[in-house]
């Protein structure tokens, strides 16, 4: 079964190019991890202070992984000065 996640991300005033960085130096090493099927950061053009990103995996164990991995870890522990809101969806697909 796989999972997609999208997460918004909504950056504090002056911080979009911070979260911006943050965001898409998540995205090679995510892509390199065993399980993941797609990864992308999107920023909107109407809103530069929001940022969906959009990941699947192939199941909850390559979830779990991925939130164990280094950049994840420096990613976490970074984002929140930055951030004045964040939400998420999550969908699980049979397959």
């Amino acid at each position: 079964m796989t999972i997609t996640k999208s997460v918004t991300f909504i950056a504090k005033e002056g911080s979009e190019a911070k979260m911006k960085e943050l965001l898409s130096a998540m995205v090679i090493p995510s892509k390199a991890e065993d399980g993941c099927l797609f990864y992308e950061i999107f920023q909107y053009e109407n809103d530069r202070k929001r940022f969906m990103a959009v990941e699947t995996w192939r199941d909850e164990a390559a979830l779990d992984g991925h939130k164990t991995s280094p950049h994840y870890k420096v990613y976490k522990s970074s984002y929140e000065p930055y951030c004045a809101d964040k939400y998420s969806d999550e969908l699980e697909v049979l397959g």
